[in-house]
């Protein structure tokens, strides 16, 4: 029974981090390019008609040749850059293929901030915001209060999951918002809705507390086609 268990466990966590990325199959705006396995820089930017150090230039890219499968590219000038589109480099830079292991490393790069304007969020609840985005050890925002506090939808959506089985989130509730958008709500005392359901902007969806943390605090994220952005981004000024 027990080892039946942690196979339960294992499976959801499994279901819940490919959850959480399950945007990232999503297609990429115009102008963008999803890094697929085998790729390399420059054969991005040759079929994109453009030069290695441009396209390392608009990413802001400190390894050109750490690229990873998943990873969203600018491969168009961004708005008064210019491109540099001559012979593409062969090697040195660039060279190397993408690894199969998906993106991890926190991005809030152009294409992200870009589209977090894209959706209009209000705060999931009241309360200090203790922690930023960093994109680094915080992919989302924390906001302390009372235990109890009502957290609400950002956005309406749909409840895609409903649960514990993620270890540091405590009881997380996790809204598909779009093609595009999901928005994770961590740490609950509380769940009030449950997978599937449907759910209005400003709706409440659950009380603040500490499960899994070691102050009570709603730990808030936004991503954008299974990347982290900075959810601060797309809510509205306090």
């Amino acid at each position: 029974m027990l080892e039946t268990t942690r196979i339960m466990k294992r499976l959801a966590c499994a279901s819940l981090v490919a959850l959480l990325a399950a945007c990232g199959s999503a297609p990429v705006g115009p102008g963008f390019y999803r890094v697929e396995r085998g790729d390399t820089l420059s054969k991005i930017a040759r079929s994109n008609r453009q030069s290695v150090q441009s396209i390392v230039r608009w990413n802001n890219l400190a390894n050109p040749d750490s690229i990873e499968v998943g990873q969203v590219l600018r491969v168009v000038p961004p708005a008064g850059a210019a491109s540099t589109s001559g012979a593409v480099r062969s090697s040195g830079a660039g060279s190397g293929s993408a690894s199969a292991t998906p993106r991890t490393a926190p991005a809030d790069s152009a294409p992200s901030a870009a589209q977090a304007a894209s959706i209009s969020l209000v705060w999931p609840a009241d309360g200090t915001v203790i922690r930023g985005f960093d994109g680094g050890n915080s992919k989302g925002i924390d906001i302390s209060a009372a235990a109890g506090t009502p957290v609400i939808a950002a956005a309406p959506g749909t409840v895609v999951y409903a649960g514990n089985g993620l270890r540091g989130y405590g009881n997380l509730l996790i809204l598909k918002h779009n093609a595009d958008y999901l928005t994770a709500y961590a740490h609950n005392r509380v769940l009030l809705v449950k997978e599937g359901q449907t759910v209005a902007r400003g709706e409440k969806i659950a009380e603040m507390g500490d499960t899994d943390t070691d102050r009570v605090m709603l730990h808030f994220e936004l991503r954008y086609q299974g990347r982290s952005i900075d959810p601060s981004r797309a809510l509205p000024p306090r």
